[in-house]
């Protein structure tokens, strides 16, 4: 569920899982949530008509969030623009079971892991788009260019291996959706400046004229940064980083029932950074230039939906040392699906697509690879209160054969007589990840030699299952209480003992735990946000997973002044109990971020951020520098 409105060491291998005084607290905590979410005695009111909020990235398409049986969570544009942050990522973390790890500050290596899971085991969409590198070494998502927008709608994240229907992964999905042109031109300018001589500048237009919508939209960000490594003792100098991204969305309704839409963004990215190349330099930057786009086709008649849709992801990277290129890659993915859903009662809704995609590579080799894949999800509704969803899909790739992964989902909601909603909820979900196509290249490359370079490398395999309860009051109360239990096997790795290339494990790697959410009205203008994840990680060995923080959370009070003009939003981020390589413990810290905003008028808005304004010192990764205190501020002005 969504915590956020702007509304008024692990167990050994092989052994069961053992209550710590961690597990108790959520255990205690989750009988407190129970308890409030079972009143007695309370006076039978309706339910009231309070609007149903639809969730696409559970199922794909539009459901209900009270008929989902999966852990989603919800950011809203409203709320990320208060919150502030120049990195989508920072406002990721915010939310139950995600952790993010930073190497040296704005633009620098962003990694977010969600339940624990590696980075590269998280997909990220972007309008419709999968926003993987596949030239990268495991095809992950780019979180460090990753700026927060002007167009950003909400931000839906789907926890755990269950997004069966997207394909192959395994931790997560975070699904970016931007907003859409209507009614007047209208649009917003905003600047800001602040520590680390940083400078932003954004605008947004968007409209509607008879059949046509759109929405342009560009940002401009820059910093000097920081020292980003401590081992720079050198040169110690600043990091910077600048970032240009542009977008478009343009929709045309030709008809009732059909709807084309383009959407085309395109991400020009600087960073520099320490320690690179041989012999070693501090002088280093990778250049990121990233463009996709989607072309749509939505039909609706009656009973049936369909979707016809085409993307392009083309992303280039030049890694320089000393101002001279040392690595350069270049990756392409065209991706042709088709989504359909037909719905021949008020209790049923099949779900069924294909799609084809085709990954090419160059850099460390030339590799392309071709993959198929065809996906069926039923959805039933039984009584208004009882909501299943089966689901398979069936990927056949020309390089690493077919797979099958699936998932079960149930949820089962009740009317309580305060008026609320109580859901309970479980799902169980299965899901791989191919070699990549840098994985596979590097080990039939000159670089390696045995025992890689006669590994044969197949797809990595992942199961989880959750089990949560949601609580909803009429009040504006909301409470959330989830336990988790996942496993990878078969992980791929870099062989960091001999440097032979990649390796595969023949092992089972878990993560299991306890997510706790709350928003809670305190009275008319304040409002607790809370969350704390409890997360028990193991690799192969039985030791604990690097940079995996076992205990972490957020604790914030937002406040909106007597007539709203002025809102205020304080979070408190804590991460406890991670380790490094080597078995280094990282620190154990707290950072406190203040943002505000105050409506001058209906046009103008001017806005501040403090950023670990108890000026903490820590790092998230060993060796890495982290920000500072760190003050920002600007004005919007709307139109």
């Amino acid at each position: 569920m969504s915590y956020e409105s702007t509304r008024g060491a692990a167990a050994p291998r092989g052994q069961a899982f053992v209550p710590t005084a961690s597990t108790s607290l959520a255990a205690s905590a989750l009988v407190v949530l129970l308890a409030a979410a079972s009143p007695r005695g309370a006076e039978a009111q309706a339910p009231g008509d309070r609007p149903e909020e639809m969730v696409v990235t559970s199922s794909i398409i539009p459901t209900p969030r009270r008929e989902i049986g999966t852990a989603v969570s919800v950011i809203d544009g409203a709320a990320i623009e208060l919150r502030g942050y120049e990195s989508l990522a920072d406002t990721l973390r915010t939310q139950p079971g995600i952790g993010v790890t930073n190497s040296g500050g704005a633009g620098k290596n962003t990694t977010l892991r969600i339940r624990g899971e590696d980075g590269y085991r998280t997909l990220l969409i972007i309008d419709g788009v999968k926003a993987l590198d596949p030239s990268g070494p495991q095809a992950a998502p780019s979180f460090d260019s990753l700026v927060a927008t002007p167009d950003l709608e909400r931000v839906e994240i789907l926890r755990g291996p269950q997004g069966f229907i997207y394909g192959a992964d395994a931790g997560g999905v975070v699904n970016v959706i931007t907003g859409t042109g209507s009614g007047d031109l209208a649009g917003r300018v905003g600047i800001e400046t602040g520590t680390y001589a940083s400078r932003k500048l954004d605008a947004m237009i968007g409209g509607a004229a008879e059949s046509f919508d759109y929405v342009v939209s560009g940002t401009r960000f820059e910093t000097d940064g920081f020292n980003a490594q401590a081992s720079d003792t050198v040169l110690r100098d600043d990091d910077g980083a600048d970032n240009t991204t542009l977008h478009a969305k343009l929709g045309w309704n030709a008809t009732d029932k059909l709807r084309l839409q383009l959407v085309v963004r395109n991400i020009d990215a600087t960073a520099q950074y320490d320690a690179c190349s041989f012999p070693t330099t501090n002088d280093c930057a990778q250049r990121t230039d990233q463009t996709t786009y989607r072309l749509s086709a939505d039909y609706r008649a009656g009973k049936t939906t369909s979707t016809f849709a085409y993307t392009d992801l083309d992303v280039d990277r030049d890694n320089l040392a000393d101002g001279v290129s040392a690595f350069d890659t270049h990756g392409i993915t065209k991706h042709l699906e088709y989504t359909g859903s037909f719905t021949p009662s008020s209790a049923t809704t099949l779900v069924y697509g294909v799609d084809l995609q085709r990954d090419t590579a160059t850099g460390s080799g030339d590799l392309a690879r071709d993959q198929r894949g065809y996906y069926a999800e039923y959805e039933g509704k039984f009584a208004s209160r009882f909501y299943v969803s089966i689901g398979a899909r069936y990927d056949d790739g020309d390089d690493f054969g077919a797979h099958t992964s699936g998932r079960l989902s149930a949820a089962y909601v009740t009317e309580r007589a305060d008026g609320g909603v109580l859901k309970y909820r479980a799902s169980y979900g299965t899901g791989f990840r191919a070699p990549s196509l840098y994985e596979i290249s590097y080990d039939r490359g000159p670089f390696a030699f045995p025992p890689a370079s006669s590994t044969q490398l197949r797809d990595e395999t992942s199961r989880g299952y959750d089990v949560g309860v949601e609580y909803d009051a009429t009040s504006g109360l909301r409470l959330e209480a989830t336990y988790f239990d996942q496993k990878t096997a078969d992980e791929i790795y870099f062989d960091l003992v001999g440097f032979s290339g990649y390796l595969q494990g023949s092992g089972t790697s878990a993560s299991k735990g306890v997510e706790l959410g709350a928003a809670a009205p305190l009275g008319q203008r304040w409002q607790l946000l809370a969350n704390w994840t409890h997360n028990d990680t193991e690799d192969t060995a039985g030791d604990a997973r690097l940079r995996r923080p076992k205990n972490y959370g957020n604790v914030g009070i937002l406040w909106n002044g007597r007539d709203a003009r002025l809102r205020v939003v304080a979070n408190y981020r804590l991460s406890r109990d991670a380790v490094d390589v080597g078995g280094v413990a990282l620190d154990d810290y707290g950072v406190l971020d203040v943002s505000a905003a105050y409506s001058v008028n209906r046009t103008l808005e001017v806005f501040a951020r403090l950023e670990n304004a108890t000026d903490e010192s820590y790092r998230e990764v060993v060796g890495y520098n982290t920000a500072g205190r760190a003050l920002y501020a600007g004005a919007r002005l709307k139109f």
